[in-house]
């Protein structure tokens, strides 16, 4: 079953973006039911697919693994093991670029147990390996025999300046004005996954175009190589279709009770009068059978009808009457109440509240040290701004235990600071660490909007001067040929029921992250125009309402929050600051009561909430970090004496050497008849060489002391 059709090495190539992406198969991995290694540049990735055998799930049985390998970029892992661990960030956000536009490609009834891994052979900083990981999942499926419809293929569009760009590098990629990543077949784009600083609809309409074009390039090639060593696909049967008579039972009594119970408002209340009518209509459709496997079969018939129903009555509804499952209309928002400073301790906090939907925001303010460290293949650095998402089973009303954040918890986190990385204030006007923890307290649409608005608020209320408010909208589609709708401020119901879910935020200015799957074959540029424009309604919408509450940074901030004062000093004298093993930065801190760090620029920080304690240590740290002047007089103190003079520190860390002949006016036969160590003297700087070496003066200073 796992042998490859064709095991001769086979390899596809094309031209995108400039470089060469290569499809390769038939020569590694041939235990595999597929396996493909991608290259563009020198990065590769191995991505193996496995179909198993057949699970008893009522979902599909998928599961995506990325495994970033440091040797692949000649790095060793950090931390004590010195080797990979579970996925960071980043590998979790890459299983989910490749699962989302993947999974709908299968029939929804196979059941088999299905894996894809990604394995970084080699990780060049120039070409990324998201794109290949998520290209070559959809051709590792479509060469095995999983029945894959149709291959799925994906791109990163840029845009710098007026210039857009397919599969740029890492460093233009991150300073780009538009960063998107696109996924689709080769007729229909199904995911979107990026964001830029503040960027016009029409321009999210020029990239999906754009990256249309190439991903269809991309699946020709999948399509070639499945073609010369694929694997016949597995034969999915048809579901077979619920009984005649129970669907003719439930077209003729179903009706009236489900529409009672779809025109109930509330989430929870609405679904258990779906279940209330539904049950009743079971009762009624078995009443009399003795034969418990008669009646679990007419059972489960009638739930799947009833599903039918519920989906086809929702969709008619929005379509003929505009009206949809909570009374809305289309473009309508659900109401929304917002409240800030609601936590005292918290350096900045907020709640925001839309509908059914409702998020809780706390922002912690930091020094330097509690950045965080980010070990990634292309190499290490520090985050500054952190966006933790958190959804407890209470936000749906649910009881389950508590383990550690999904993959969607981290997708969502992701996305909501995605969103608000394009107003953060530059680190040198203000240089605080931020963090900001988000709280789902009651879920029903689009949580990760939520939390943007949310965090926006709380920010504001913390002091962060952010160059414009942000705040987020969840949309939805219902299309059924050439009728369509499109659905503001989402419910769950809609999203599940719906054919596309696409999330924006942004600015009054312009779009700052965006997010979308699709579940049909295709959205026109007029459809997604028309969904681009309303959702900029909605978001204005909501920053109004925002706005009532707080429109602008808080003029003082928390008296719990550290105020950072930021001073540069000459790298040269960074070890000064930091002394033997630490311990002169130790010592300023214990002294004072403060917080300090120093860079590799000479850019040094002291965090406190007393401005005295500051003060205490900036004199301490000028004292330490002065420089001599040519010509100025100090008070310093003999250190050592030699026969040709005497050396005197003039400050700490900083001593020169008063010659003999400059320590008196009179001839001096030897240095001890005038200093002793430990004496305090009156000296001039009267020269400074290209070294760094002071030359002083006893003799000019006693000078300009008598002439005073």
């Amino acid at each position: 079953m796992n042998e490859f059709h064709n095991t001769r090495p086979v390899s596809k190539s094309l031209e995108i973006g400039g470089h060469t992406m290569t499809f390769e198969t038939g020569k590694y991995a041939k235990q595999a039911s597929g396996a493909v290694v991608v290259r563009a540049g020198d990065s590769a990735v191995l991505v193996t697919a496995v179909v198993g055998d057949p699970a008893r799930f009522d979902f599909l049985p998928l599961t995506v693994n990325y495994e970033d390998r440091f040797g692949a970029s000649g790095a060793i892992p950090g931390g004590f093991m010195k080797r990979e661990g579970a996925n960071n960030e980043r590998g979790t956000l890459i299983c989910r670029l490749i699962d989302r536009p993947i999974r709908p490609m299968f029939p929804k009834n196979f059941r088999r147990e299905m894996q894809i891994i990604a394995t970084v052979m080699s990780y060049d900083p120039n070409h990324d390996t998201d794109i290949l990981s998520l290209c070559g999942a959809s051709a590792a499926f479509a060469i095995s025999d999983a029945p894959l419809k149709e291959p799925v293929a994906g791109v990163r569009v840029c845009k710098l300046g007026d210039t857009w760009t397919v599969n740029p590098s890492n460093e233009d990629a991150r300073n780009a004005d538009v960063n998107l990543i696109i996924a689709g077949t080769k007729t229909a784009i199904t995911m979107v996954e990026g964001g830029g600083n503040e960027v016009q609809e029409d321009d999210i309409l020029d990239a999906l175009e754009i990256a249309q074009k190439e991903i269809a390039r991309i699946v020709e090639v999948i399509e070639a190589l499945a073609a010369e060593a694929g694997k016949p696909s597995i034969v999915v049967e048809p579901e077979p279709e619920p009984a005649a008579d129970v669907a003719a039972f439930l077209a003729e009594h179903g009706a009236g009770p489900l529409a009672e119970a779809l025109a109930v408002l509330g989430k929870h209340e609405r679904g258990e009068a779906l279940k209330a009518a539904r049950d009743a209509l079971i009762a009624r459709l078995v009443d009399g059978l003795e034969d418990e496997a008669a009646v679990a079969a007419r059972t489960d018939d009638a739930k799947a009808v009833w599903s039918a129903m519920i989906r086809k009555s929702m969709r008619a509804t929005v379509l003929t009457e505009g009206k949809r499952l909570d009374g809305r209309a289309t473009d309508e928002i659900r109401p929304i109440w917002c409240e800030a400073g609601i936590s005292p301790r918290a350096h900045g906090s907020a709640v925001f509240t839309r509908g059914e939907t409702q998020t809780f925001a706390t922002v912690a303010l930091g020094t330097e040290p509690d950045a965080q460290l980010l070990d990634y293949p292309e190499g290490k650095s520090d985050r500054w701004f952190m966006l933790t998402y958190n959804f407890a089973p209470f936000c749906t009303g649910e009881a389950r235990m508590l383990r550690g954040p999904k993959r969607r918890e981290v997708g969502h986190g992701a996305l909501a600071r995605r969103g608000l990385e394009p107003v953060l204030p530059a680190r040198e006007a203000f240089p605080y660490v931020m963090r900001i923890t988000a709280e789902t307290l009651e879920s029903n649409g689009s949580s990760s909007m939520a939390t943007v608005c949310a965090g926006t608020l709380a920010m504001l209320d913390a002091g962060v001067p952010l160059t414009e408010p942000v705040a987020g909208i969840a949309m939805g589609l219902i299309k059924e040929g050439d009728d369509f709708a499109v659905l503001s401020d989402i419910l769950g119901d809609e999203d599940h029921l719906g054919d596309m879910d696409f999330k924006v935020t942004g600015t009054r200015n312009g779009i700052t992250a965006f997010q979308m799957d699709t579940k049909i074959s295709g959205v026109s540029r007029q459809v997604m125009g028309k969904a681009l424009a309303q959702a900029r309604a909605g978001r204005l919408h909501i920053l109004g309402e925002m706005g009532k509450v707080l429109g602008a940074p808080r003029a003082e901030m928390s008296p719990y929050a550290p105020r950072i004062t930021t001073i540069q000093i000459k790298t040269d004298k960074i070890r000064d600051i930091i002394g033997p093993g630490g311990k002169v930065i130790r010592g300023i801190q214990d002294t004072c009561g403060v917080k300090v760090s120093v860079d590799d620029s000479g850019r040094v920080e002291i965090a406190s909430n007393n401005q005295d304690k500051t003060d205490k240590a900036l004199a301490m740290i000028r004292e330490i970090t002065q420089e001599a002047e040519l010509g100025a007089l100090y008070v310093g103190v003999v250190k050592r004496i030699v026969d040709f003079g005497a050396f005197v520190e003039i400050f700490p860390g900083t001593d020169g050497l008063i010659h003999i002949s400059h320590l008196a006016n009179e001839r001096v036969e030897a240095v001890r008849d005038i200093v002793s160590e430990g004496d305090e003297v009156l000296v001039r700087v009267i020269d400074i060489d290209r070294s760094g070496k002071i030359r002083l003066s006893r003799k000019e200073a006693l000078d300009a002391a008598g002439s005073m």
